[in-house]
């Protein structure tokens, strides 16, 4: 997948910065690696359900679906491995908020108790896309 052409890294201060020179903040850079992610799930055939579903116990990044499956996925972005891969980002504390938002989801958005689901990580390592399917 390619870059996205918006996002530059400024190399002196390892900052990133937009297109107008402006620099961004940690939001607003993951909010690109999600549109990225997101990009590159309907590339592969996927259906977007939601992007940043949040409620009282915390936020899922993206909430998609193929075929009779509901994909929760968790988009983490890094500018560089100084602290590992991105996806490694995902620890056990983590994966309970993951799961205990999506059961919130089926629960009081879906309003079902039987679904089929799975959780995805997308990680996003200076441009290129790793996607776990059940991650955990």
């Amino acid at each position: 997948m390619k870059q996205n052409t918006k996002l530059k890294r400024e190399c002196i201060s390892g900052k990133y910065i937009d297109e107008k020179g402006e620099l961004l903040n940690k939001r607003a850079v993951g909010r690109i690696g999600e549109k990225m992610a997101r990009e590159y799930l309907l590339q592969q055939g996927y259906f977007i359900v939601k992007m940043n579903y949040s409620c009282k116990i915390g936020e899922i990044d993206i909430i998609a679906s193929k075929r009779d499956v509901i994909v929760f996925v968790e988009v983490k972005y890094r500018k560089n491995s100084s602290f590992g891969v991105s996806f490694e980002a995902v620890d056990r504390k983590k994966q309970y908020k993951i799961r205990n938002v999506a059961e919130y989801y089926i629960t009081y958005e879906l309003e079902k108790t039987d679904v089929n689901c799975r959780f995805d990580v997308i990680g996003i390592d200076n441009g290129n896309i790793t996607h776990i399917e059940n991650a955990f």
